[in-house]
């Protein structure tokens, strides 16, 4: 029971997947202001690895990244079950129905459409990590 207690009070961690820094820079800034630890790798070349490694409890990840698309990085996250805790939101600046469908189809838990509203990312966290106080 104390140990379900105290994965409750650990900061939840969350991995930056963008390769634009202007957006890196205000997701870092915003998930901050909510209480979050952040981590961000700009490619997705390596992002699978960090993944695997840091095991954070969210992944924002563009879909369009240099190297390897985020689609691909989703279905890899998706085919590994030790990573099923992971959750995955989706964004893009092709915020079509189709991109979300394909989206979600390929296993993310969210989808946001770029440029986002405060209020949809911070709606989008408390969906999926619990994060109290949002």
């Amino acid at each position: 029971m104390a140990e379900a207690a105290a994965g409750r009070d650990r900061k939840r961690r969350v991995l930056i997947v963008e390769d634009e820094d202007n957006i890196a820079i205000a997701l870092d800034y915003l998930l901050g202001r909510e209480g979050l630890d952040r981590m961000r790798i700009a490619t997705g070349l390596g992002a699978v690895e960090r993944i695997r490694d840091d095991r954070p409890d969210l992944v924002l990840l563009d879909v369009m990244l240099p190297e390897v698309s985020g689609y691909e990085i989703c279905q890899e996250v998706r085919a590994d079950h030790s990573l099923s805790a992971v959750r995955i939101v989706m964004m893009t600046a092709r915020g079509s129905a189709l991109e979300r469908r394909k989206a979600l189809a390929l296993g993310a838990d969210g989808f946001i459409a770029k440029p986002f509203e405060l209020k949809e990312l911070r709606d989008e966290l408390h969906r999926l990590l619990d994060v109290g106080g949002l």
